[in-house]
């Protein structure tokens, strides 16, 4: 059956930016998903979606104009109740041949199937294929109602009557199949082959389509459109480095403020904009997002990664005359900077300290009491962490004591983006130690994945506490993360615990004594900050499962899934799992690591099973089989090594040290009925097998790896 490339466009009002790329992404992929299920596409079909300020398109390869005819089997009956003793049709099956549009005589040559009670009746035929016009109007609707429309709007349709519901109210309907229009449908819109381009710079209004592949150029060079969004982005990705090069700067990098643009552009044209250097003066984090955020402008930064007084404008239209355009841009933006540089003029005269009694007038939760509460808990919290890891105490107090004053001052008000960082800076103007401000500085950071070395242990107490505070505090009051919900970062909030064990727990490598901060005793004294009676009295046990958790999702995806279950089966210090994992890893690589692990899940299974409780340590003079000595021998000489480079965290050592064990315990199992009828006898058995155990599974349980 021949095919033909399909186009499917909706143009619309200009379609809410921050949503556009997802909303081209799903519309396409649904159409197309839709087409394959009904046969008119085959699921290799290139698929290539469309999204601008003003439409939503896709083009799918080799789309039939009707679909396969398909064979269809149904089961009617079984044959006692669909024929009579004479072998004749029954009422009962007429009727369910007349219900699928079969006359009497296809009872004659209904197909059988079974035996016995279970043989049944089966009437076989053809399905036609569906009509593209029916299938496109079907996957149309389906592509539509999958969108994923932030809010809906709802719109009058010409008829002045009808109102229908859709992201922004459509203009225009083009369906072309090859050189055909596809008679579908849609929110009172009938397809044709008429689109619009650009608003002020196409060559004409309306753009009439030759066939579905010249979508793509005529939108370029009739509409100055660039229909793709990868293709738009790409774009400006070029136009911003050829824009920069010159000046040997550099755009801010960000993929959102990229999208975003990318959705408010049809045809962009990147300029050169400039203010004065003055405003430099200001914070660069606050020029750059009220740049960003209010003005989707590119703020350039030197070699260094600072801000200089330039910027780029991507423009949505080319005039000959660029000056009225960057003239503007840069009118626009001077206030905007005018008003950052008041606001940060005006904070800094007063104090950060002074702002420390207005949080208790700032509600944080109604269950959890208000930020000048919430402080003094990350204060007791930051104490207690910062006595266990070795800093200053009174430093970290500090910190914790002004962590939140930004939140009252008028640049974080404006701007809330910037909480801490202001903070930070605010702090460093009053003279504080700058192990407090940049602790202040550093407490909401999120990703920290590049970090591998601890610069101020100040900073990683505070983070610890104020994570751990939240965590117990909303875990505590049933704020569970639920599915993909979790409204107060709580899963962010582990991972960044988990970051400062691993990071402190570096620290101390040489020093294991010097690092007394358990993730158990943190959680508890955590839980006592809190009033009495606010949080459930299980959510110590909660939030420590739920750290956990995190850590081997984390960790799944690097180390795989049996050496994570095997690290996390006893749930080791946190700052250990890391590297326990690598050693795991390592093992799992030895010859010797299959059998062992076998032989450890056999071992633990029969320990489990034993009746009563097992002896820890197996008597030499009771063994009466060679395999016995043999194994208590190589136990006597291998433990001790293994459980030294265990004590001195070197656990890949550790577990190397196993593999001398193969042969022995290989012999033990082939010559040695554990389970022998003299009680005494059986009990020395296991005692032995019981050393062998906790020998073997101090760095991780590794039956685990067992296949």
């Amino acid at each position: 059956m021949s095919t033909q490339n399909l186009l499917v466009e909706l143009f619309t009002e200009e379609l809410p930016p921050k949503a556009l790329k997802q909303l081209g992404e799903t519309f396409a992929a649904a159409l197309a998903e839709s087409l394959v299920a009904q046969g008119l596409a085959d699921a290799s079909a290139a698929v290539t979606n469309f999204a601008s300020p003003r439409r939503l398109g896709a083009h799918v390869a080799q789309v039939r104009a009707r679909a396969a005819d398909k064979p269809v089997s149904t089961r009617l009956m079984p044959v006692s109740v669909g024929l009579d003793a004479a072998g004749q049709p029954t009422p009962a099956l007429l009727k369910r041949l007349a219900a699928l549009g079969a006359d009497a005589a296809a009872a004659n040559s209904l197909r059988r199937e079974g035996e016995g009670k279970n043989e049944s009746l089966f009437y076989d035929s053809v399905a036609p294929g569906v009509a593209l016009a029916e299938g496109l109007q079907k996957a149309l609707e389906a592509a539509m109602a999958k969108l994923p429309i932030p809010k809906l709007m709802t719109y009058q349709l010409a008829d002045g009557w009808s109102t229908v519901n859709f992201v922004r109210p459509v203009h225009g309907l083009v369906a072309l199949h090859g050189t055909d229009v596809v008679p579908v449908s849609a929110l009172g819109l009938e397809a044709g082959r008429v689109t619009q381009g650009h608003r002020f710079e196409a060559k004409r209004t309306a753009i009439t389509l030759r066939d579905a592949d010249s979508y793509v150029a005529q939108l370029r060079d009739e509409g100055a459109v660039i229909a793709s969004f990868a293709g738009r982005r790409a774009e400006i990705v070029r136009q911003l480095q050829a824009a920069a090069a010159p000046l040997n700067l550099a755009p801010v990098d960000d993929d959102a403020l990229l999208d975003e643009v990318t959705a408010l552009v049809e045809q962009p044209n990147v300029l050169l904009g400039r203010f004065e250097e003055t405003f430099l003066d200001v914070p660069q984090e606050c020029l750059i997002l009220t740049m960003k955020a209010n003005q989707k402008y590119f703020p350039l930064l030197d070699a260094e990664g600072k801000l200089t007084n330039k910027f780029l404008i991507v423009s949505n239209i080319a005039p000959a005359d660029v000056s009225a355009v960057i003239g503007g841009n840069e009118r626009v933006v001077r206030p905007r900077l005018a008003d950052a540089k008041f606001f940060f003029d005006q904070d800094r005269r007063t104090r950060l300290q002074s702002r420390v009694p207005g949080l208790a007038k700032v509600v944080y939760h109604n269950r959890l009491g208000t930020q000048g509460e919430r402080v003094e808990r990350v204060r007791a919290i930051a104490r207690w962490v910062a006595e266990r890891v070795g800093t200053d105490v009174e430093l970290a107090d500090r910190a914790a004591l002004l962590a939140k004053a930004d939140l009252l001052t008028e640049m974080v008000g404006e701007f809330p983006e910037l909480q801490g960082i202001m903070g930070g800076y605010y702090a460093r103007h009053d003279g504080e130690d700058e192990r407090v401000a940049q602790a202040i500085a550093d407490q909401y950071l999120v990703r920290r994945d590049e970090t591998d070395a601890v610069s101020n242990l100040v900073s990683e107490v505070l983070q610890i506490a104020d994570r751990m505070e939240t965590l117990v505090g909303i875990w505590g009051i049933g704020l569970k993360p639920t599915g993909d919900k979790d409204p107060f970062a709580l899963r962010r909030h582990a991972l960044s615990i988990i970051k400062s064990f691993q990071l402190i727990g570096a620290m101390f490598a040489d020093d294991k004594p010097g690092l007394r901060l358990s993730l158990d005793e943190l959680i508890a004294h955590a839980v006592t900050v809190f009033p009495a009676g606010v949080l459930a009295s299980n959510v110590a046990e909660e939030v420590k499962l739920f750290i956990y958790e995190r850590n081997a999702n984390q960790l799944t995806s690097v180390f795989g899934a049996e050496t994570v279950a095997a690290v996390f089966a006893n749930l080791p210090p946190l700052h250990e799992i890391v590297q326990r994992c690598r050693a795991v890893s390592d093992f799992a690589k030895l010859p010797e690591a299959p059998s062992l692990a076998a032989a450890n899940k056999r071992v633990g299974n029969i320990l489990r099973k034993a009746a009563g409780e097992v002896g820890a340590q197996a008597d030499p003079a009771r063994f009466v089989e060679d395999a016995e000595n043999a194994l208590f021998a190589a136990l006597g000489e291998i433990a001790p090594q293994a459980d030294a480079a265990f004590g001195a965290g070197d656990y890949t050592t550790s577990l190397q040290k196993l593999a001398a064990l193969k042969a022995p315990v290989d012999v033990f199992f082939d010559s040695v009925m554990v389970n022998a009828d003299d009680p005494g006898l059986r009990a020395n058995r296991l005692a032995l097998l019981n050393q062998l155990h906790r020998t073997m599974n101090r760095v991780a349980d590794l039956s685990r790896l067992a296949a």
